[in-house]
């Protein structure tokens, strides 16, 4: 089964609204045409060389899941939430960036 992979654009940065640092460039981030995404993937992980979906830290997201701002994801289990692609792919257009 071959399943279709949507590159961001090289050089194309997921800009933050109101966010004083500079946007992060993903380079090679690919997101799968369909799919779960954990939250140490779409965000910045401290200590981790890769780069995140979108460029906040994990308490600014899940303050934003919370607030209603960012999609709630999925519960799978008592500590384990996935976030469909569908809904991080609408959230980076929402935000600016291109999916």
């Amino acid at each position: 089964m071959n399943s279709v992979v949507h590159q961001l654009p090289v050089n194309q940065p997921v800009k933050m609204p109101g966010r004083s640092e500079p946007p992060i460039t993903p380079v090679y981030r690919q997101l799968p045409e369909a799919g779960f995404l954990r939250l140490n993937q779409i965000v910045k992980v401290p200590g981790s060389s890769e780069p995140p979906i979108i460029p906040i830290s994990r308490t600014s997201f899940l303050n934003g899941v919370k607030s209603g701002k960012y999609p709630p994801g999925i519960l799978l289990g008592e500590r384990t939430r996935v976030w469909p692609v569908e809904d991080i792919r609408k959230l980076i257009v929402e935000l600016g960036g291109a999916a």
